[in-house]
């Protein structure tokens, strides 16, 4: 898996390519959860994951809930299918905000 980081003006999003799997979901966790702790909005680019499990769902419903503790803005944007899948599988296409690309995301969550 891999992770970059990108400073927009009003939000930092995160984007992540590959497998976020038991291997790789702490490391995407501790990126999630450092982002929200910079107290601005998240948005997570998951258009270049081709494989996510539990842990990696479990990961950002935690950053999710921190974000939302925090008062702060957390949507996922550009959702591959394979991820938009698993999301639906377990409901939570219903309780994550999920715009299309990141441009929408900036112009909406922000």
């Amino acid at each position: 898996m891999e992770i970059q980081i990108t400073d927009q003006e009003k939000a930092v999003v995160v984007a992540f390519a590959g497998d976020v799997d038991l291997e790789s979901s702490p490391e995407a966790r501790q990126a999630l959860l450092a982002c929200v702790d910079r107290k601005v909005p998240v948005l997570v680019d998951l258009s270049g994951v081709s494989y996510i499990d539990s842990s990696g769902v479990a990961s950002l419903v935690e950053a999710f809930q921190a974000a939302r503790k925090g008062g702060r803005a957390f949507a996922l944007v550009a959702v591959s299918e394979a991820t938009l899948r698993v999301l639906q599988l377990a409901r939570l296409d219903k309780v994550f905000t999920i715009y299309e690309t990141v441009e929408d995301g900036l112009d909406q969550a922000v």
